[in-house]
């Protein structure tokens, strides 16, 4: 008279889904370095936390009696878990089924994930391996027609990521939506050696004459080097840890804050090293990165994208533990200049900031935009103007920490829209239309051919706007709100992240986030 034969047969549809694509399938999909979907979910979330959702819906095989003979799950994987004791939803491509095409799933499981995550205001993590809700040509034949491109989840997609943090794992080879799904999100990774990535693979780019391999053709190096994905890493464990750490600085949604972590580091550690961490020759370059993890919180500072726009480094840290986004120089690259590549970056970074409610500071040392026929070549006046829009469109709270130069329409880039905005020169800071040795020859050029000795003539003149262009005498006339010591720096950002926390406010941002 109870239920048990019905939740029997329940656990036995869960058990035969247990089995993915087969064991064969999933024997060779561990040959080729790879974990299972439910490894993956298991090794990104709190242990025991997943609950999934929808877990019956699939493929059944049922004899003439309508007896349950076999089954094949769908291809998607889906459900509530937490990580670090927050709630998230987790969704993962089974590639053993169909290797993770439309015709081994159901669409509206990805659908659904989108509309769970806004729905409930959770982050949303990927854990893409496959085309990922597009087809293949075999579904063709089963459904006996074809039909017109359309993606009716896109604008769940794209309202997801005005709304929610979403996380994308690259986990094998992704292609066409797949591909989409990877990079229509906050943060990216891809795993080196597994993971390729593209618009077609190989059998479809052979058709226009190239003969490649899958590595050759979208390989994780290629993309992270070029900014299609953010961030390539060793190992999914490797990405699974660096998931966790990128959520761990967002709110639940952008209805809510970004949450503050325990700090135990002195708001007013002095590093020692920062009085001499800038040359006094303006040529010579120096590193930014110790820099940055001087003042930050310890162990704090957390970089996205290093191997793409690398003139322009962007991340995430904490002050006094109070999250921030992190937008700095990297003189080594192009002496700070800032690239097409590097305009594209710090979009990306001060979007992910507006949209979710965090302070930027900006360590400036920016001589321009990169000059030269490749240059102009590469649009870097057409990027570096939308990134000058993106920067003034944001109105988080915004701190510049002048470290060195700020030149041309690029230091414009210093500051953004918002009234909430501090600014620190460092006694090495100088600032300007043109650099003084590039403008010299400009505006001295008839001056210093006339001199008996123009060399002479030249280095008088650049000794003489040297002094002109001294941070203190921009101070001298409010141009610029105060000079400090440099082992000051952390405790002047540590009082701004303070100054900036009650002036955050939640909700969507007047225009929609761009992936």
């Amino acid at each position: 008279m109870s239920w048990q034969p019905e939740l029997d047969d329940i656990a036995r549809r869960l058990k035969l889904a247990e089995n993915l694509g087969g064991a064969d399938k999933v024997a060779r999909h561990r040959a080729n370095g790879k974990l299972t979907v439910r490894e993956r979910i298991d090794g990104l979330v709190d242990q025991g936390s997943f609950a999934e959702v929808g877990g019956l819906s699939g493929f059944p095989e049922y004899d003439e009696h309508g007896t349950l003979t076999g089954f094949t799950p769908a291809n998607v994987i889906c459900g509530r878990a937490e990580i670090n004791g927050r709630t998230v939803f987790v969704t993962g491509d089974d590639f053993t089924v169909r290797g993770g095409a439309n015709d081994g799933g159901l669409r509206e499981k990805f659908r659904f994930a989108e509309t769970e995550a806004r729905r409930w205001r959770m982050p949303l993590v990927r854990l893409v391996d496959g085309t990922g809700g597009g087809g293949s040509v075999k579904h063709l034949e089963d459904l006996g027609r074809t039909y017109l491109p359309d993606v009716p989840d896109m604008t769940e997609i794209l309202d997801a990521l005005s709304e929610v943090p979403i996380v994308a794992l690259g986990l094998g080879s992704v292609a066409g939506m797949g591909a989409a799904r990877v990079c229509a999100s906050h943060y990216s990774m891809m795993v080196k050696g597994t993971s390729q990535l593209f618009a077609a693979g190989p059998p479809v780019v052979a058709r226009i004459g190239e003969t490649v391999t899958k590595e050759e053709l979208g390989g994780s190096s290629i993309h992270a080097k070029c900014g299609t994905i953010d961030d390539e890493v060793a190992t999914e464990a490797e990405a699974f840890q660096r998931a966790r750490a990128f959520l761990s600085y967002l709110p639940q949604s952008v209805h809510e804050l970004p949450p503050r972590a325990a700090c135990s580091d002195p708001v007013d550690r002095r590093e020692e090293m920062l009085l001499s961490a800038v040359p006094r020759d303006a040529r010579q370059v120096y590193r930014m990165r110790p820099i940055l993890t001087a003042v930050l919180d310890r162990d704090s500072f957390f970089e996205i994208g290093r191997a793409w726009g690398r003139s322009v480094i962007t991340g995430l840290g904490r002050l006094d533990g109070w999250p921030v986004a992190i937008l700095a120089s990297d003189p080594y690259h192009y002496g700070g200049a800032w690239t097409s590549d590097a305009c594209r970056k710090a979009i990306r970074l001060v979007d992910l900031a507006e949209t979710f409610h965090l302070p930027v500071v900006h360590f400036v040392d920016i001589p321009g935009f990169l000059i030269g026929t490749d240059a102009e070549r590469s649009g870097v006046m057409r990027y570096g103007t939308q990134a000058l829009t993106a920067i003034r469109q944001a109105r988080v709270p915004w701190c510049a920490m002048m470290v060195r130069k700020a030149f041309g329409m690029a230091g414009l880039s210093q500051r953004n829209g918002t009234d909430a905005f501090v600014r620190y020169a460092w006694p090495s800071a100088q600032w300007g239309s043109l650099p003084i040795a590039g403008g010299v020859d400009a505006a001295y050029r008839a001056v210093i051919e006339a001199a008996p000795d123009p060399a002479a003539k030249r280095a008088e003149i650049e000794a003489k706007l040297e002094k002109l262009q001294a941070p203190v005498r921009t101070a001298e006339a409010f141009g610029v709100e105060h000079i400090i010591d440099p082992r000051e720096t952390r405790a002047r950002l540590t009082q701004f992240a303070r100054m900036a926390a009650p002036l955050r406010t939640t909700g969507r941002t007047g225009f929609g986030y761009r992936p």
